[in-house]
């Protein structure tokens, strides 16, 4: 039976809870309600009140309690409702358990889930891709999951981790992914990237919803010939510089895909590290296909024309393969 992305998150906060008692979730409106989308519902009959923590709307208080319970031996996995209100926490973040390890070697054992993206029609405070703003942080890890095999395999190991985990899941992907899991307990390593689909010619290197786009430009420019490796970071910190450089070596074109608005967005650290690592292997430019920078609009038709697709990457690609 095939599990979507937002079921396979779900398995992954379930089997992890069921397996060490010290996992414990909080968040607004997860526990009797069961999440406002449906991730954690069931949960609170099951683990029960003190495991099941519904808070109040505070995201500092949350992710402030979170790392204070991590201090006893508790690994928390804390919900922002939507990825936008995480500036409300932004200084318990950076400022406090990105910081922790490194002042005085205390572990910050946190899940801070941020359900993001766009594609949703919902505007500029409930669609955003806040990524980079930790990206930069050191002491933190930072994920984005593109598969619900890569959601349930991800959110585990960051469970696990002993250091503060970001876990960007698209809210776009929650539904309209599906696949078939493994019956067995799995792991994905943070820190990994993946070879989505082998190619020749040019690499598309991206991740989250964007390597849905970045398949079905690949599918639809080798029709015309043309061979798309598509490279799937799955991690953004620590980010996996090494297999980025030997998909460009193989290809020796690269086109950086992301949903995340353009300056100061992974494509440009992703160029900067090609540039300094493997430039003598480029025979083109470095091409970036990103949104705009603008805040994501409301309205139906104005999103879909701010946010990458399909039809935007065929035509870099095109023009960077012509090169």
């Amino acid at each position: 039976m095939s599990t979507t992305y937002l079921e396979a998150i779900r398995e992954g906060l379930w089997e992890e809870m069921e397996r060490d008692p010290n996992v414990f979730l909080l968040g607004e409106d997860i526990g009797v309600y069961g999440g406002a989308f449906k991730v954690t519902e069931g949960f609170y009959e099951r683990f029960g009140e003190k495991r099941v923590v519904d808070t109040p709307i505070s995201e500092a208080a949350i992710v402030g309690a979170a790392i204070g319970a991590s201090f006893m031996g508790l690994r928390p996995v804390a919900e922002m409702q939507f990825a936008d209100f995480i500036t409300c926490a932004f200084d318990q973040i950076v400022n406090f358990a990105a910081k922790c390890r490194y002042r005085w070697g205390a572990p910050v054992p946190i899940v801070v889930r941020a359900p993001s993206g766009g594609g949703v029609h919902g505007g500029p405070f409930h669609s955003q891709n806040p990524e980079m703003w930790f990206v930069r942080t050191p002491g933190l890890k930072v994920v984005a999951p593109a598969t619900a095999y890569d959601a349930k395999g991800l959110i585990k190991s960051a469970i696990r981790s002993s250091d503060p985990v970001l876990f960007f899941e698209h809210k776009g992907l929650y539904r309209r992914i599906k696949e078939d899991l493994p019956a067995v307990d799995y792991t994905v390593p943070i820190g990994k990237a993946r070879v989505a689909r082998e190619g020749s010619h040019l690499s598309i290197v991206t991740y989250g919803a964007m390597l849905w786009t970045a398949l079905e430009a690949a599918d639809k420019l080798a029709e015309e010939g043309i061979s798309a490796e598509v490279l799937d970071l799955r991690t953004l910190l620590p980010l996996d510089r090494k297999t980025v450089c030997e998909s460009v070596k193989k290809t020796s074109k690269v086109l950086l895909l992301h949903e995340d608005t353009r300056t100061g967005g992974m494509a440009g650290e992703l160029a900067a590290t090609i540039t300094e690592s493997v430039f003598e292997y480029l025979d083109g430019p470095i091409v970036r296909v990103t949104a705009p920078d603008t805040p994501i609009p409301y309205s139906a038709p104005l999103e879909e024309a701010f946010l990458p697709n399909a039809e935007k990457v065929i035509e870099k690609a095109r023009w960077l393969y012509r090169y």
